[in-house]
């Protein structure tokens, strides 16, 4: 059996390389595509830290260089794209919110309005999707038994949850002391026999 060890990867350079074997129809587990991509970057003489991709990141969404973006309103459509680390529009670094609402001239909700075509893609997708598909990508891939993060977890977890001193428990209740009282005036004539303690001795005592 081989160790293993986890290294920390974005959650859109997941989803992307997830969604890149599905549309190759690659039977590989992802934990394997990473390793031989790893491996394949090493052995590249070009291999550098410089060579780490340019993007921008929305939110929890990695757009990749070359990532173009649609806007479409009132049967109009406007473009932009992504060079470098700026989302360009008509000559100037935007924001989502910014083409959108620059656009449309409103107040908009660039995760509803917003459609995006990555690089290699030929389909748009509504960005409020892509996002939904990431976070369940995330999740799914949080949940699995073999995560490194889980076995982590688990195992720096159970150390502090012995130290935990255990819970004292309560004190035990008293037992109701009944009272023998003895038997008052009036006690022996027959119509009090029956009762152990007449009313008035009772309420008064």
């Amino acid at each position: 059996m081989v160790a293993t060890m986890s290294v920390n990867v974005s959650p859109s350079t997941v989803f992307a390389l997830m969604e890149r074997l599905r549309d190759s129809g690659m039977s590989i587990d992802p934990a394997e595509a990473v390793d031989a991509a790893i491996r394949q970057w090493l052995a590249s003489p070009a291999a550098a830290p410089e060579m780490a991709p340019r993007g921008y990141q929305w939110k929890t969404l990695f757009l990749p260089e070359g990532t173009w973006l649609r806007m479409a309103y009132r049967n109009d459509q406007e473009y932009a794209i992504v060079e470098g680390d700026h989302i360009m529009y008509k000559g100037r670094s935007v924001s989502p919110n910014q083409f959108a609402s620059g656009h449309a001239d409103s107040v908009r909700n660039a995760w509803q309005d917003i459609y995006i075509r990555m690089p290699g893609e030929k389909n748009w997708k509504r960005a409020s999707i892509r996002r939904r598909e990431l976070a369940r990508a995330v999740a799914a891939a949080a949940a699995s038994p073999s995560a490194p993060a889980a076995v982590a977890a688990t195992s720096t977890s159970a150390p502090a949850a012995a130290s935990v001193p255990a819970a004292t428990p309560p004190a035990p209740v008293a037992a109701a002391v009944h009272r023998d009282l003895p038997p008052g005036q009036g006690w022996t004539e027959p119509e009090r026999r029956k009762f152990r303690f007449r009313l008035e001795d009772v309420a008064f005592d």
